[in-house]
């Protein structure tokens, strides 16, 4: 176990304990990756009903109720957290319902009723971030406060390398094409996968419960844990008080509580981006699978790029600084996307030919979508890993697991705006488009917040 120097400085953790901990983003990822975000996302749209506006809907209802759950109980067991004590009790917990939840996946062939797969995905993204929360609260005890920023882009990018590990491994010997069955390289998928069954989507539940069930278990044997605290009845008395004397406590500490409404704000917009990034190609260009896939595999190799040089200039510059232009970058993506239709792009400013080559992303305008991809590749990453670096350096040791569980609030208290937003513009208009016009206001907004915060975003934190 390990112990404190004092409030603010942890104790030596040997490189193996440091490696466990990021070994939990690497084994977390593909759930985002290969089911949320590329493959399984837009299989439940395009190819699980006969009517993908309706499933898109469908799909960011969803994620709105999965976030108003995450947003209420994350502070609480934030806050109970650091009153018990130690953290992965509450993961193994978790780990449970996200492991069953993401194998009964398995059952969603198409023209089976929408409502299973549902139910498991709002199962799974909660345990997901629930867990989240409490590793994101080992984080400040394992490094002094000047490497957070490099650990946490650190992790982040061998998360997004685990995710494109299952995710080539899925394009390349599981995702079959409709019309012929077979991979991308002309062979049978393995396992006999039907394309026209999606099984080749629908194996990316199980396989990412599998995933999560083996690379867990280095930061379990490896990486040391606060010590036990209070029992479980006192945690939970304990810690709804001092959750309740936290959120009084921020009227005081204006920069965080800037700083938090910000992340909410542009939170939102990221979230937004991406649940529905991936849906919203495979609407407007009728991208399959292998598309879909190997769309998510370009993105993830910037992405691991763009985490590892982020932690650098998070070092050199800031976690502010990183944050910020990363919010640049995400509202260049989002306007490209946005202006690009099968013909256009720049909002007809620039023509594209319609005219398909017969190869993959064949049309001139498939090619300046993925363009713009690699604009939220490079920031979608940094976004986030240095947001978490800014609140580790901005509170104490002692206070990690309430803040990290306000922190997770201020990620989702207000997630469901922006896919309900899409909801509703998407379904008033008929357009996609417009719908997904609407995280632009997420995006701007945070950035317009976050300039005035302060960083740290608590000046009497050391």
């Amino acid at each position: 176990m390990t112990t404190e120097i004092d409030n603010d400085v942890p104790a030596k953790v040997p490189a193996r304990g440091i490696w466990g901990w990021m070994f939990f983003d690497w084994a977390a990822q593909p759930f985002f990756t290969v089911v949320t975000t590329f493959i399984f996302g837009p299989y439940f749209v395009a190819r699980l009903t006969a009517d993908p506006v309706s499933a898109q809907t469908t799909w960011s209802n969803m994620a709105t109720i999965s976030s108003v759950i995450i947003a209420i109980l994350s502070p609480v067991l934030g806050s109970i957290a650091d009153q018990s004590g130690a953290r992965k009790p509450w993961i193994a917990f978790f780990a449970v319902i996200k492991i069953a939840s993401l194998a009964c996946l398995w059952g969603a062939a198409p023209g089976s009723p929408v409502i299973y797969p549902v139910i498991f995905m709002i199962l799974a993204s909660i345990s997901a971030e629930f867990s989240i929360v409490f590793n994101d609260s080992m984080m400040p005890r394992l490094v002094g406060k000047d490497d957070v920023g490099r650990l946490s882009n650190a992790a982040w990018g061998l998360g997004y390398l685990g995710g494109m590990i299952v995710l080539i491994t899925v394009v390349a010997l599981l995702a079959g094409n409709p019309q012929t069955g077979k991979t991308i390289f002309g062979l049978t998928p393995l396992f006999g996968l039907d394309a026209k069954l999606g099984e080749d989507a629908r194996i990316t539940g199980p396989i990412s419960a599998v995933w999560y069930l083996i690379f867990i278990l280095p930061m379990f044997l490896f990486t040391p844990d606060a010590a036990r605290g209070l029992p479980l009845r006192a945690a939970v008395r304990t810690g709804l008080h001092e959750l309740s004397a936290t959120l009084g406590e921020l009227k005081r500490r204006r920069g965080i509580s800037l700083f938090l409404l910000a992340r909410m704000v542009y939170q939102d917009g990221v979230n937004g981006l991406l649940i529905l990034g991936g849906t919203f190609a495979a609407g407007m260009f009728g991208w399959a699978t292998i598309e879909i896939g190997i769309y998510g595999i370009i993105l993830n190799v910037i992405a691991i790029f763009g985490c590892f040089a982020a932690g650098y200039v998070d070092r050199w510059l800031g976690s502010k600084t990183t944050v910020m232009i990363s919010l640049t970058l995400l509202l260049a993506a989002t306007f490209g996307i946005l202006s690009t239709g099968p013909g256009f792009t720049l909002f007809g400013l620039v023509p594209l030919s319609t005219v398909s080559t017969g190869s993959l992303f064949g049309t001139a305008a498939e090619k300046a979508y993925i363009g713009y991809g690699l604009l939220i590749g490079i920031a979608f990453g940094p976004v986030q890993a240095s947001s978490r670096s800014y609140l580790a350096r901005s509170v104490s040791l002692s206070e990690a697991g309430r803040y990290f569980g306000i922190y997770a609030l201020s990620g989702r208290a207000t997630s469901f705006m922006a896919t309900l937003f899409f909801s509703l513009v998407t379904y008033w208009s008929g357009s996609a488009r417009l719908g997904m016009a609407t995280l632009v206001i997420f995006l701007a907004g945070g950035l317009l917040l976050l300039l005035p915060t302060p960083y740290p975003a608590d000046k009497t934190t050391k």
